[in-house]
């Protein structure tokens, strides 16, 4: 790795220096202690003929040579093979490797250190990075997404991590989302904190967290903790969408084959669906939900009608849905096939008349829970939506 100076490149070698420059979102005191483990001391600094940015379409920055620039930072001194070691598996986790440079300290002091720099190749800088707007923006859910991720160190490398990561930040999403709560004006009030987690067990880490935990929870009989052992997934929050075009009065839907059918013996898993897709880190449901829409069928939405948001499978699975009816131009000529060759998604579209599709329930071909609830919203607001000019 090189850094450009004033002057030209200059190289140092990795074993002449021993101190690490922290330019981007370890600066963040809480984030940094998450990542070590520990707090550290650091002293403030800059690394001179460089710029940090936002990393385009990411919740993280990235740092590039610019003659003339200097990139505010923070000096950690000479961190021992411990903490070097979670270092590098955080920042492996973002596709970014140790370098060597050199930096000007609070005195204004040259001084070796190594700075992790993106790989070649890696995403391109988009606007200035702001620390203070990334902490507001996305200091809680980076230190959440943080917080599991360290929680992989000695399970995981770091190539694996840095797959690992958007469903990571996903599932903080997520979870930061769950924090706000609904009314609880029938069912019981009791609050998260009277369930003790005794014990956690992690199972598996791919595409989804399985999870064994050990709880203590007040029962309603008598009041008394009860104890118990819970298998869990832990999922992300997601979308679903039935495009509906209102002045020719009929659906989209999409179809693909289904894992959960094919496991459970179906002889046809190959499922009709609405549009569906997992919120990304620093999305809402309704960006989402366009997006979605836009990759798995190539229609752009003019308008969102919220149906719901729940919980599908609450008894063993953290997944949280939210239904919205989408209005859009659906003509005869849409494509036909769909999603995202980089997810291996593979759709088939279809283009549905309103009572076609409400017979799909009657015949049972709609056996989907989301398509199904999607459905009957529309039966009841179909006709205020095709009088909406």
């Amino acid at each position: 790795m090189r850094c450009s100076g004033g002057g030209g490149v200059k190289t140092l070698e990795l074993s002449r220096v021993e101190d690490i420059f922290l330019y981007g979102t370890l600066r963040d005191t809480e984030l940094r202690n998450i990542v070590l483990g520990a707090e550290a001391p650091v002293i403030q600094a800059i690394l001179p003929d460089h710029a940090v940015f936002w990393a385009e379409g990411q919740i993280y920055p990235t740092i590039v040579n610019q003659s003339g620039a200097a990139a505010p930072g923070l000096l950690l001194n000479a961190p021992d093979a411990a903490l070097l070691a979670r270092l590098d598996f955080y920042e492996g986790g973002f596709g970014y490797d140790l370098a060597p440079v050199e930096v000007r300290d609070h005195a204004g002091m040259p001084r070796p250190a190594r700075v992790y720099f993106p790989r070649p190749g890696a995403v391109p800088p988009g606007a200035p990075f702001d620390l203070g707007d990334w902490q507001d923006r996305h200091g809680a859910l980076s230190r959440t997404a943080a917080q599991e991720a360290m929680g992989y160190l000695g399970r995981l490398d770091a190539d694996t991590l840095a797959a690992r990561m958007p469903m990571i930040r996903a599932r903080a999403s997520a979870r930061l989302s769950a924090a706000e709560g609904v009314p609880a004006r029938i069912r019981s009030d009791t609050p998260s904190r009277a369930v003790e987690t005794l014990e956690t067990e992690v199972n598996h880490i791919g595409f989804y967290r399985f999870e064994t935990q050990r709880l203590r929870h007040p029962t309603f009989a008598s009041g008394a903790d009860q104890q118990v052992r819970r298998e869990m997934v832990v999922a992300t929050d997601a979308v679903m969408v039935l495009p509906y075009d209102p002045v020719r009065d009929r659906v989209l839907m999409v179809e693909q084959f289904r894992m959960g059918a094919y496991g459970r013996g179906d002889p046809r898993p190959w499922m009709l669906e609405p549009v569906a897709g997992r919120i990304d880190a620093g999305e809402t449901p309704e960006e989402a939900a366009r997006r979605e829409c836009e990759e798995e069928a190539g229609i752009a939405l003019s308008a969102l009608e919220p149906i719901a948001s729940y919980y599908c499978t609450p008894g063993y699975s953290t997944e949280y849905f939210h239904n919205f009816v989408g209005l859009a131009d659906l003509p005869d000529d849409l494509p036909r096939l769909g999603g995202l060759a980089s997810e291996a998604e593979d759709i088939r579209i279809h283009l549905i008349g309103f009572a076609d599709a409400m017979r799909l329930i009657e015949t049972g071909e709609a056996n989907n829970g989301p398509l199904i609830l999607s459905l009957l919203w529309l039966a009841r607001e179909r006709a205020t939506l095709r009088r909406t000019p």
